[in-house]
C-alpha cells in the first residue's frame, strides 16, 4: 500500500537526522505533538524517518555489528507512519536491506541520496549519489524490488535529496529519479556544496513540482530547509505548490514542533526542563550502546533563553547519566 497517496495535504513531516531523531526523540515527539490530524488518527509529524541505516552494513556486519544497527531501526506504534531510510550504492543489499525493512513492518523505505559526510561519499552514497545518476536509478529499483513495492503487501520507496551537488542541476536529476517513479521525492533546496551555509532556495522546489507536473509524474514533492515552524512551512508549500514540507534542525529543544495549537513560547520552564529529563531517561533506556554525549546537543537547544541557562548547562555537560541530569534539574529548579 502507498500510504503517501492517502494523506491529507499538506504532508508535514520530521527530517531524519542522524544522532539526533532516534528513537527516544522520535518518541517524545509522537508523545508532545501529538493532537487529532486531518485524517482524524492521532499522532505528531505526519511521517517520522529512523536515522540512515547502511544496507551494507545491515547485509555484511557481523552479528554484534548488525545487532548494533538494528537497534537504529527500532520503533513504536505511536511514531507510525514510520519511514526506514537506508543508504547504500550496491543494489543487492538495498534490495535485501529493504526487503528486511518490510519485513520489520516499516510504513515504507526512503533512500538517502542527500548527506554531505564524506565517509558516505566514498561509498559512492548520499549526496555522492547525484553525480551518478545511473547508479542512483539502480539503487531505487533494488529497493522496490526488496520493499515489493506495487505489490500486494508492499510498501513505498522514497527519495530524499538535494538540488545538485557542486551547482544547481535539478533540471536534469530529478527527472533522472522521476523516471524510477518514487513514491516521494524530499528536496534540500540547497546543493551539497553549499551544506547550510547559505539560504534554502525555495523557488527551486517550486521549480521541482513544475518539472513534476511536466513529466505527468504522481511523484509527491516535500520541500525541506530552513522550515522554522509549521506556520513556515504552511506558507512555504502554499507559495511553491509542493504537496508538504519536511522540518529538521527546528525540532532540536523542541517536541512540541508539530503539536498545532502548543509554542514552545509558551511551555513553561519546569516542563521543558522536566521533558529534557525524560527524554533522557528514554535515551538510557532505549540506547544504551550509544555514547551519552549524544543527549549533550540537546541540553544546548533545550537549555537556552532564560536567566541561569549557561550555568545550568555547563553544569549538565559535565553529567553522564540520567540520575545525574534529573538532581542537577530538580536542585534548579528549586531555586528558581
Amino acid at each position: 500500500m502507498n500510504f503517501w497517496q492517502e494523506l491529507p495535504k499538506p504532508i508535514f513531516v520530521l527530517a531524519p537526522m542522524a544522532d539526533v531523531t532516534d528513537a527516544a526523540f522520535r518518541r517524545m515527539i509522537a508523545k508532545y505533538s501529538a493532537h487529532e490530524r486531518l485524517d482524524g488518527t492521532i499522532g505528531g509529524p505526519d511521517v517520522m524517518w529512523t536515522e540512515f541505516v547502511s544496507a551494507d552494513g545491515l547485509m555484511r556486519a557481523t552479528p554484534e555489528g548488525k545487532e548494533k544497527l538494528m537497534t537504529d531501526l527500532i520503533y513504536s506504534a505511536e511514531e507510525r507512519p514510520i519511514v526506514a531510510q537506508l543508504f547504500s550504492s550496491t543494489p543487492e543489499y538495498m534490495e535485501s536491506a529493504s526487503r528486511l525493512c518490510l519485513e520489520l513492518g516499516f510504513d515504507g523505505i526512503d533512500i538517502n541520496m542527500g548527506c554531505p559526510d564524506k565517509s558516505i561519499e566514498k561509498q559512492g552514497c548520499g549526496a555522492a549519489m547525484i553525480n551518478n545518476p545511473l547508479s542512483a536509478k539502480e539503487i531505487i529499483k533494488a529497493a522496490k524490488r526488496g520493499a515489493k513495492m506495487g505489490e500486494a503487501g508492499g510498501i513505498p520507496v522514497s527519495v530524499k535529496t538535494r538540488v545538485g551537488y557542486n551547482h544547481d542541476e535539478l533540471e536534469d536529476w530529478l527527472p533522472a529519479i522521476l523516471t524510477e517513479s518514487p513514491a516521494v521525492v524530499s528536496l534540500h533546496a540547497r546543493t551539497r556544496k553549499e551544506m547550510s551555509k547559505v539560504p534554502a532556495r525555495w523557488e527551486r522546489v517550486k521549480r521541482a513540482v513544475e518539472i513534476r507536473n511536466e513529466l505527468g509524474s504522481e511523484t509527491l514533492i516535500l520541500g525541506n530547509g530552513d522550515v522554522l515552524s509549521i506556520a513556515d512551512a504552511e506558507t512555504r508549500v502554499k507559495e511553491t505548490g509542493a504537496d508538504g514540507a519536511m522540518l529538521g534542525r527546528a525540532i532540536f529543544g523542541n517536541p512540541w514542533l508539530f503539536h498545532p495549537e502548543k509554542d514552545i513560547s509558551n511551555v513553561s520552564l519546569e516542563e521543558r526542563l522536566r521533558v529534557m529529563v525524560e527524554h533522557t531517561r528514554l535515551f538510557e533506556e532505549l540506547l544504551s550502546f550509544k555514547n551519552f554525549a549524544v543527549m549533550k546537543k540537546h541540553y544546548k537547544a533545550y537549555v537556552n533563553s532564560f536567566p541561569g541557562a549557561v550555568e545550568l548547562r555547563a553544569e549538565l555537560m559535565e553529567k553522564n547519566s540520567a540520575s545525574e541530569i534529573e538532581e542537577v534539574v530538580e536542585s534548579f529548579l528549586k531555586k528558581v
